[in-house]
This record gives C-alpha cells, structure tokens and sequence, in this order.
C-alpha cells in the first residue's frame, strides 16, 4: 500500500470486502491540501487492484467529511500558487491544468469499476462536496451540511456534478443562491441515497455497504458503467471543462479579485461572512474600486513592515 500523509486507508477488519478511505486532517476540518486529491486517486487504485474488495467507503475525520479546499492561507495569504496567479497576468491554461488535475483524482471515485460510498457527517462544502457527490451513493447524517457556498463568489464545482444527481431547477436554485442543505433535505430531494441520526450513520452506511458486497464483482462493474454511460451521454465531461475553465474566471475576474484582497485585508472568516450573508457583493466598477482601496492598504502594511 502507498504511504498516505492525507488519508487513513485500509481494509475493514470485520468486512474485508469493504474498503474505508478516511480524509485524514482533523484539525482542519479535512480541508483539501496539495496531497490530498492524488492521495485519493491512489487509494482507489489500491482499492481496485484488491480483488477481495467489493466497496469502498469514504469519510472523514473528526468534526465533518470536508471543509473544502484549505484556503485559510491560500484565500487571505500573499502566496503565490497555480490557481491564483496575481505576479503575470492571469494564465487560464495554466489554472485549467491544476484544477483539471484536482478533477479528474476525484473523479477516479466515479470512474472506478467498484460502487463508491461517501458517509458525511459534518460539513461536505465547496470542495468537499465535489468529493462527496464523485461518489456513487451518498448517507448523510440528518444534521450533516452539503453544498458550494463560493458559488456566491470565488467559485464553480468544477466536477459540475450537482445537475447531474439532482436536475437542473434544484442545481441552479443551489448555483445561485449558495445555500446548503442538511441531510434530511438531501435525501428528500435525491441527493442523498439516505439520512440517519448522526449516532445512526456508520451502523446504515456499514449495512448499505455489505449489501451491495454480496453482489459479484464483474456484476457491480457493469451497473455502474452504464449508468456512468448515461451521464457521459449527456455531456458530463463537456460540463466538467466548463466548469473547470469558469472557475479560473471567477477567482479572477473584479469579484474574485475583490474577495481575495478583502481577504487579505480583513482576513478570510470575514470575508466568507460577507459572501454567505446575502450583502450585495461589490461587482464591476465598484469592484475595482474597493480593489484599489485594499491594495493601496496592503501596501501601507508592506511599508510598515505589517506584512
């Protein structure tokens, strides 16, 4: 087995057929790091080349399933990485690839020949609901929260999979607004294969999981591609590569840039508490002049040795 500094990964001690993948940094809520979408992507090979598994669980550690991408450094710092390029002008083929890469390792979810199970508690947001809903079946604790608040500004789910598991009125009612939904919800509109009291949720995912492992495995592959099929026939990947290139934009264009220097001005918790509080966020013309605002005012802290 792959060394994993992002994940627990091993076979179920009492059901050998399942494997359990546990995104593993609880101090941060599971926020995706840079290992952590290739790490994903290599426990699912492992998972596949093991003949004696049948299904593979995903969850979380901790608090919740996924906070999302780790932006708390990325979001508010002055780093510099590939999907926020501030010191050229802005390369959308150079973010395509990165957050291309960070697709298609939680699509290996999806992909894989084995059902895929995602058992959230907690939060499973902005990213971590696209890791969520790459897999085939999702159980939700009642009191669970999924759903991509950076659709507000600062964000597209680049895997695009929420029209898909729920139909377009329900995404676009998501899409625009930015809401989640807690488990109960979820499963009322679909999203969820099931919600169960938190106390509840390892028990039913266990149970849902040994039921599908009895099935053969050659039987589970083919289920799963023609359902995948279907999807793929109605424009998934072409979804996806939009997606993909809309987000670059949208952390690019006035809003974004305005999120990102109120960010660094105001720090990252309250520039979220601006977008998720339903305030007008400044768009255009007066974007880019609050832009200029905060920049002048980084700059005053550069000088003063703030920073």
């Amino acid at each position: 087995m792959p060394d994993f500094r992002t994940l627990l990964v091993r076979k179920d001690p009492d059901h050998p057929r399942i494997a359990r993948i546990t995104l593993n940094r609880p101090e941060r809520l599971n926020a995706i790091a840079e290992d952590m979408p290739r790490e994903i992507a290599a426990a699912v090979r492992w998972a596949e080349a093991d003949d004696e598994i049948h299904v593979i669980v995903l969850d979380g550690a901790g608090r919740g399933f996924c906070a999302g991408y780790d932006l708390q450094d990325f979001g508010s710092g002055r780093t510099e990485h590939p999907c926020q390029q501030e010191r050229w002008p802005y390369d959308n083929l150079a973010d395509y690839a990165a957050m291309k890469g960070y697709t298609e390792d939680f699509m290996s979810l999806w992909r894989c020949r084995k059902p895929t199970i995602a058992q959230v508690h907690g939060p499973a947001v902005a990213g971590g609901s696209d890791i969520a809903l790459c897999c085939d079946l999702l159980v939700m604790a009642e009191d669970a929260r999924i759903g991509y608040m950076p659709t507000r500004v600062w964000g597209c789910p680049t895997t695009a999979m929420w029209t898909y598991r729920l139909g377009p009125m329900r995404a676009k009612q998501l899409m625009f607004t930015g809401d989640t939904l807690d488990g109960r919800t979820a499963a009322d509109w679909g999203l969820a294969t099931l919600a169960v009291p938190p106390a509840e949720l390892a028990a039913a995912t266990t149970r849902l999981a040994l039921r599908i492992a009895g099935v053969p495995l050659p039987h589970l592959a083919m289920h799963k591609l023609v359902v995948n099929q279907v999807m793929l026939t109605m424009g998934l990947e072409q979804s996806q590569t939009l997606a993909t290139l809309f987000d670059g934009m949208t952390r690019h264009n006035p809003e974004g840039m305005w999120f990102r220097r109120e960010a660094q001005v105001h720090g990252f918790k309250a520039a979220v508490q601006w977008r998720d509080s339903g305030r007008p966020i400044p768009e255009g013309d007066e974007a880019r002049a609050r832009i200029a605002e905060l920049e002048a005012e980084l700059r005053r802290r550069d000088a003063a040795g703030g920073g």
